[in-house]
């Protein structure tokens, strides 16, 4: 569907660059493409190397020059601001990034949009009762008693550099936290969801007290050059990444050089573990989890390890839930799965796909383009039978509604079919026994763990992953301190 269709679309094409909404130096823009039929959406600025050197010294400069950083009260102010503004707009920002993302529109009513903002409640609470200075007992090094004094300060400059699949969730997700620590911030969005990020800026130049430099948004059609800046400046002390884990790999290296701390949150390949005692129908049903946001979410289970004994009939009901995805009209508010993002990751997802055939496994269901929707960038809901841990659609991230269902004997061959992964980011597990589901629960290399159709996603809770899967943690408390430094001081006794 065209954005032409969509009621009230006035996206924010402009940077935020030291306090003011701005067009990129060079004037240029690209087209922001709708997958629902590739048409043109809009556009948005395209930033060039100084449109970012700008940005980096107005975030600089408004750390070490500001009381940003120590003022707390101030910052609480400002976020109820930004909360308040994002909460009022929200209804402008639906269609957005329906038109950008193709997500459909009744997800905006939860996790693509209302959602997150709701989660800036809790870091606001968070950062007002948070115990910025503590004391440690007195105690007597080499003869003088001393008083230590421990203080959680922000940690600087931050480069916050955010995918395309849950743009606004994932970027307040940044934002948020690093703002309310003290920190200021250069939000780098994905080419593909720039709106969704210029809407933030908009809302904080407009609506919000936050001084000039604090926040800054850089979109451009080419990530890998302005993200090689912020990512190797000096000026910048943390670099916050959402991404693939071969992009998280680049961004480990380059920090290195002037030892930032760098947090990174990067790919899955999570394990769906039915147990035998499992409900066999409501449990293989879950992985229609799978298709959520068109499988384009890293945490999602998209290996379903299922005992041999009950296999044919997990399949049987899984093939049912796959076949039960309608695909279309992204405005649609009972539509469950959209597009992908574009032309590109469609064909990726595609590839994937021959690849599986051509490995030997089994497709069950989908696996094509399907008709009448070949203009946008569809893929059918795609299940893969018979699969071997081994094979490529096993072990690679591929990011689409294809889910891969592998056979075991026992809990011990799923526990190591589950571990037998370079990612460790999430995963479910069903069993009638919770005390069993939670002992396997334990024996998962992974970072988070939902057990019989629980959620743990919320803002109190820590996300991110073991191995390949990242560094750090996004959101709860450990998302917080990502953003702070910590000084002790020692005075006489």
């Amino acid at each position: 569907m065209s954005a032409k269709a969509f009621p009230d679309i006035q996206p924010e094409q402009r940077l935020l660059i030291d306090g003011q909404l701005v067009p990129a130096a060079s004037g240029n823009t690209y087209n922001n493409i709708n997958p629902a039929d590739n048409s043109v959406a809009g556009v948005c600025a395209d930033a060039g190397v100084a449109d970012m050197e700008r940005a980096i010294a107005a975030a600089r400069r408004a750390f070490d020059e500001t009381d940003w950083s120590t003022n707390h009260a101030f910052r609480a102010k400002c976020l109820k601001q930004l909360r308040d503004a994002l909460k009022a707009h929200a209804d402008e920002l639906r269609y957005q990034m329906v038109a950008e993302i193709g997500c459909p529109l009744g997800l905006t009513y939860g996790p693509q949009t209302d959602l997150p903002i709701s989660f800036i409640d809790w870091t606001i609470e968070l950062m007002e009762q948070y115990e910025w200075e503590r004391e440690l007992p007195t105690v007597n090094v080499v003869g003088v008693p001393s008083k230590r004094l421990v203080w959680k300060e922000a940690a600087g400059v931050v480069a916050a550099i955010t995918p395309w699949n849950f743009p606004l969730q994932i970027n307040l997700a940044k934002v948020i936290p690093a703002l309310a620590a003290g920190c200021t911030v250069i939000l780098k969005p994905a080419p593909d969801t720039p709106w969704t990020a210029t809407f933030i800026g908009k809302m904080v130049a407009e609506h919000t007290d936050i001084p000039a430099g604090v926040f800054n948004v850089v979109t451009s059609e080419n990530p890998a050059e302005l993200g090689d800046m912020l990512t190797g400046d000096p000026r910048v002390d943390v670099v916050s990444f959402t991404g693939s884990t071969g992009i998280g790999k680049h961004i480990m290296k380059r920090g290195a050089d002037t030892v930032k701390k760098v947090f990174l949150e990067l790919g899955g390949k999570s394990a769906h573990i039915i147990l035998d005692d499992a409900d066999i129908n409501f449990a293989a049903f879950m992985c229609i989890s799978v298709c959520f946001n068109a499988g384009q979410g890293c945490a999602l289970a998209t290996r379903l390890l299922a005992p041999r004994s009950h296999y044919e009939k997990i399949v049987e009901v899984a093939k049912n839930t796959f076949d039960s995805v309608k695909l279309g009209d992204p405005l649609s508010r009972e539509q469950f799965m959209g597009p992908l993002v574009n032309k590109r990751q469609q064909q990726r997802v595609l590839q994937y796909i021959e690849q599986g055939k051509a490995e030997g496994a089994r497709l069950v269901c989908g696996g094509v383009v399907p008709a009448g929707l070949e203009q946008g960038c569809y893929v059918a809901p795609t299940i893969f039978a018979d699969v071997r841990n081994d094979m490529t659609i096993a072990q690679e991230e591929i990011f689409g509604p294809v889910l891969c269902i592998i056979p075991y004997d026992t809990e011990e061959e799923a526990i190591q079919i589950a571990n037998d992964s370079i990612y460790g980011l999430s995963g479910a597990i069903f069993s009638k026994d919770q005390e069993r589901a939670l002992r396997v629960a334990r024996q998962i290399r992974t970072g988070t763990m939902n057990i019989n159709g629980a959620a743990f996603f919320a803002a109190d809770a820590p996300f991110g992953g073991y191995k390949q899967s990242g560094v750090g943690r996004e959101m709860g408390l450990e998302g917080f301190e990502e953003y702070l430094q910590t000084k002790t001081v020692a005075i006489p006794g």
